[in-house]
């Protein structure tokens, strides 16, 4: 199915341990971790709260176990700080990536974002931009994904619950109103999911600017509590909204075809935020390992 030449399967640290919400896998170990996630059967990581910040100390981790760095996620706040405050801490964050050995660095705008705000109902208080916001927002990416460019990188911007990018709508605009060459995206299936949008015509409409896959699941009786009860999104989170593939809701064969039909080339990363007691991070991290096989031959 895959080009196993250009596609890899990798798998986010943070069903181990959670970055906003510190005490779920707060007992879990980096060692135990990046462990778990290579007997599962993955061949790369993203960056979590727990690991070495100097690349030397984490290769010497990653590279016995046979696991690389895929991608990370960065803040930025380019629609309510100056723009020379992101553009330092990015420089110095895709430097970091880059002597990693990553192609990808995950953008997401965090400025007015009620993503991390435990007591904020997630669908009744999320910022909506006004068109001088979509303005900065848009041209600033495009300068940060010249400097990515710059080191042979990618910008791929993550569209996120709770952040002023969220809906199909404003992945559209952000996408139309950004240059293809600077600025991509990175499509998670969760998220269109988590927002009553269709993961799938998602995907294929943005197809040729994806340039990293996050594969994430739902569960459809979590989110109805949420909009019912009006809950934020940690609390969902908490409540167990997302899963991995192959133990929610969405159909990810439409999107494999998807991918391959239309050659893409870069990592899978399975990534599904739970708490770690409630859900064994490596039981689940081997349930969708043995899906993604069953399903799109990797």
């Amino acid at each position: 199915m895959f080009d196993l030449n250009r596609v890899k399967l990798g798998i986010a640290p943070i069903g181990w341990t959670n970055d906003d919400m510190h005490d779920l896998g707060g007992e879990i170990t980096f060692e135990q971790c990046i462990s778990e996630m290579a007997l599962a059967g993955f061949a790369g990581t993203e960056i979590g709260n727990k690991y070495p910040k100097d690349p030397k100390v984490l290769k010497s981790y990653l590279e016995p176990r046979g696991l690389c760095i895929t991608n990370a996620w960065f803040s930025s706040f380019l629609t309510t700080k100056p723009y020379e405050e992101t553009e330092r801490e990015f420089i110095a964050f895709c430097d970091f990536l880059h002597e990693m050995g990553a192609k990808v660095i995950g953008l997401s705008e965090q400025g007015r974002s009620i993503q991390g705000q435990m007591n904020i109902p997630v669908f009744e208080s999320k910022y909506i931009m006004n068109d001088k916001e979509w303005d900065t927002l848009t041209q600033d990416l495009n300068k940060l994904g010249a400097l990515a460019q710059e080191r042979d990188m990618y910008l791929a911007f993550h569209h996120h619950t709770g952040t002023v990018v969220q809906t199909a709508e404003e992945t559209d605009r952000l996408m139309k109103n950004t240059d293809p060459a600077l600025v991509h995206l990175l499509y998670d299936s969760g998220h269109f999911a988590y927002c009553a949008e269709d993961p799938v015509a998602e995907l294929k409409r943005h197809i040729g600017r994806v340039r990293h896959v996050h594969l994430k699941d739902i569960r459809p009786d979590v989110l109805k509590r949420v909009r019912d009860e009006k809950l934020s999104f940690m609390q969902s989170v908490r409540m167990g909204a997302f899963t991995v593939p192959g133990d929610g809701s969405i159909d990810f064969v439409p999107i494999f075809e998807a991918l391959v039909e239309n050659g893409y080339s870069g990592w899978l990363i399975v990534e599904a935020e739970q708490d770690p007691v409630l859900a064994n991070p490596f039981i689940y991290a081997v349930k969708a390992r043995e899906y993604i096989r069953a399903k799109a031959g990797i």
